[in-house]
């Protein structure tokens, strides 16, 4: 069984998918976070993130890996755990340039696959549903609004003590939504038998509640 959580920076689906694999007792894949650790390394390692030969490069050179710890997926780039430092705001504000990139979404998706293939997975992006696994069995697509989002977002930064913007946050987000949803492959849309969860002033118990939910209705209509 697959779960495919989509939508837009800031809804939330990272905590959400977590917490439905949890409850579930499957795996979670945040392919958000692939795409940030290889904007991560590009910027450690100097590489120009607007020139994407270079950054094909880069991919054939590093060994980008995934680990469940303790219910918690952990980053790995050439065995360094990278799953703190890819969450940095300058990362954030890069991601969506990297993830346009042809080179980059090949290599990522081709493991994401590979993963889903041989595995029940909850997976939340911007292209699960339509572009990475089409075939899922439950599709969600998250959103909420931006002024949630950014609010979301500043309270992420302020709990690591990372100081932030409110205005800049927004401003931000605003360019993510614009960059994923104009990409020439796989842009973030809503899949057509996706259903629509909005999480503006719900809480995450009450979305995880749902979408279990709808996983429990599909098993029993395979059953």
């Amino acid at each position: 069984m697959k779960i495919a959580i989509d939508g837009p920076a800031g809804a939330g689906k990272s905590t959400v998918a977590q917490q439905v694999a949890k409850r579930l007792g499957i795996l979670y894949v945040d392919t958000g976070a692939m795409y940030r650790a290889v904007t991560f390394t590009a910027l450690a390692r100097g590489y120009s993130i607007e020139d994407e030969h270079s950054l094909r490069e880069m991919l054939d050179e590093i060994n980008l890996t995934l680990e469940i710890k303790n219910g918690v997926q952990h980053v790995y780039v050439d065995d360094k755990d990278v799953s703190e430092a890819i969450r940095s705001p300058e990362v954030t504000r890069l991601v969506s340039t990297i993830a346009a990139y042809p080179c980059v979404r090949e290599k990522l998706v081709d493991m994401q696959r590979r993963i889903a293939s041989c595995k029940d997975v909850v997976m939340d992006g911007r292209d699960i549903g339509t572009s990475v696994l089409p075939d899922a069995e439950v599709k969600i697509f998250l959103t909420a609004s931006i002024e949630e989002r950014a609010r979301r977002r500043l309270e992420e930064f302020e709990k690591k003590g990372v100081q932030a913007d409110y205005a800049e946050l927004l401003r931000d987000i605003e360019e993510r939504d614009r960059k994923d949803s104009e990409r020439a492959i796989a842009p973030l849309k809503q899949a057509e038998d996706a259903i629509r969860l909005d999480t503006t002033g719900h809480s995450i118990d009450e979305v995880v509640d749902r979408i279990v939910t709808l996983y429990r209705e599909k098993i029993g209509e395979r059953a």
